[in-house]
């Protein structure tokens, strides 16, 4: 395969569309959404610009925000595998409308679960 993930998926417009695919189902989630804050415009950027730089984009997350620093950043919320669950039930869903083949579906679901549960850090 040649190119980053981010080129042979489709670039920032691949990332946008999966995101936003993913914070309308957010958006309605009774589990998750009192995670969130009211407006949700600066978590969608977030998310889009981590995931592009995570899969080759340009590094404009690093440059605005730093180092991911993952759990550091997710460790006031109490995340529970319920709450890992449901964001990964959105994000499958955002995934299985994105259009991607089955290897990159599959590649990006095994780092979008194993993300998800690392920041677990709230027994059920």
């Amino acid at each position: 395969m040649k190119g980053t993930p981010f080129e042979r998926w489709g670039g920032e417009p691949f990332f946008v569309g999966l995101v936003d695919r993913f914070y309308d189902g957010v958006a309605a989630d009774p589990v998750l959404r009192p995670l969130y804050p009211d407006d949700l415009t600066d978590a969608r950027e977030h998310l889009t610009w981590f995931l592009i730089q995570y899969w080759g984009g340009p590094p404009v997350y690093g440059d605005e925000r730093g180092h991911p620093r993952l759990r550091m950043r997710h460790a006031h919320f109490a995340i529970g595998e319920v709450e890992a669950e449901a964001w990964l039930t959105h994000m499958r869903a955002a995934v299985d409308a994105s259009g991607l083949d089955a290897d990159g579906r599959g590649e990006l679901l095994d780092y979008l679960t194993a993300a998800a549960h690392s920041l677990v850090n709230t027994p059920d």
